[in-house]
């Protein structure tokens, strides 16, 4: 049962779910875009607990009342009864824990867009075209799931595949589902360059990076140094022709960052910036959390192929997601971007752990 102080809580941000409503149909709150953006999101979260607390009161009245019939029958009565209290009684426990869930701490990245970096690792230009094969599979997601996916960077290489790709991500639970993406992707198949039929093992790297904001992280122009150079590859007109490629490095720590893929010096410097910020966000959280190594590089890891959160095993149309586990005879569709029953199975798994951590 969910204890009093609890219980407590809840009710108050069930009352508060009422005054937040008020707020908007506040005309001054809807004219102000922050303030209004910020009670939605609230409101969102107030509503979400509302449910499930009604839900929960539904549920355990239900179970009461099967339970208070079955004291007094017997027979066929008592065992369909029997059967209800202990259905009720399931209900009631999963309510409990989705309402302790709801309690957690917030993401402070819930709401950001997310930057997400996917390079070729081990195995070649082989390691190459799998990086561009796990761009597609993000692409198809994030159409799927209504997001919004603009590509900021392209590095094509020889066959055709990705030295590295860099794209922005938008949309709700964006960076909920896509952090779980970090980390180092190996591919077990028969390459496009082997003759011999036989299988190869590659592997790309993923980086996922929440959007930072200026103010989040203040570039001093002085640790900048800003290098401007012509692109190479398509682009269109004023692409090949003008020095509209900027690369710039952030001095104090080494993190360089180079943009060429728009017509102009002004846009590949700001998507540059944009990049770099969030680098440095995550370079400095990792930093506070103590954690070693860093997260940004917990997250590339080596690039090897024995370093690993998920493998893709095409002949057998298998994916395993090593973290938690997790075995699917669906590659075929995890490629073409259903990644939904992957991405559940990995919240479910985090909110367990934290409710765990919370107790």
């Amino acid at each position: 049962m969910i204890e009093p102080p609890v219980l407590e809580r809840l009710e108050a941000m069930e009352r508060e779910l009422g005054a937040c409503g008020d707020l908007l149909a506040d005309p001054e709150v809807v004219a102000d875009r922050d303030r209004y953006v910020a009670t939605t999101r609230r409101y969102r979260e107030l509503e979400a607990v509302a449910d499930a607390l009604r839900r929960w009161r539904t549920a355990v009245a239900d179970t009461t009342a099967a339970a208070e019939l079955l004291a007094e029958s017997s027979g066929p009565d008592a065992e369909q009864l029997r059967a209800e209290v202990a259905e009720g009684t399931a209900r009631v426990a999963g309510i409990e824990s989705e309402l302790r869930a709801l309690l957690l701490p917030r993401d402070p990245f819930a709401d950001r867009d997310v930057i997400v970096e996917i390079r070729g690792a081990e195995g070649g230009e082989e390691a190459n075209l799998f990086a561009r094969d796990l761009c597609g599979m993000y692409r198809s997601w994030a159409a799927r799931r209504g997001w919004g996916l603009e590509v900021l960077h392209e590095s094509v290489s020889e066959l055709g595949g990705y030295d590295e790709v860099t794209f922005r991500c938008s949309g709700e639970d964006a960076w909920s589902r896509l952090k779980f993406e970090a980390g180092p992707h190996r591919v077990q198949r028969v390459p496009v360059t082997e003759s011999q039929g036989r299988v190869h093992t590659s592997s790309a790297t993923v980086v996922v990076l929440p959007v930072a904001d200026e103010v989040e992280v203040d570039l001093d122009p002085a640790d900048l140094q800003v290098d401007v150079f012509r692109s190479s590859g398509p682009g269109g007109q004023s692409v090949n022709t003008t020095d509209s490629a900027v690369r710039i490095t952030h001095l104090p720590t080494g993190t360089t960052v180079s943009m060429q893929d728009q017509k102009s010096q002004l846009q590949n410097r700001t998507r540059a910036l944009e990049v770099l910020r969030s680098r440095l966000l995550r370079r400095a959280l990792d930093e506070q959390a103590a954690e070693a190594g860093g997260q940004r590089r917990a997250q590339i890891g080596g690039g090897g192929r024995s370093e690993k959160i998920r493998t893709y095993n095409v002949k057998e149309n298998r994916v395993t997601d090593h973290r938690i586990g997790l075995t699917l005879h669906s590659l075929d569709r995890v490629l073409a971007g259903d990644l939904d029953a992957l991405s559940d199975a990995l919240l479910a798994d985090e909110q367990e752990r934290r409710l765990r951590e919370a107790t």
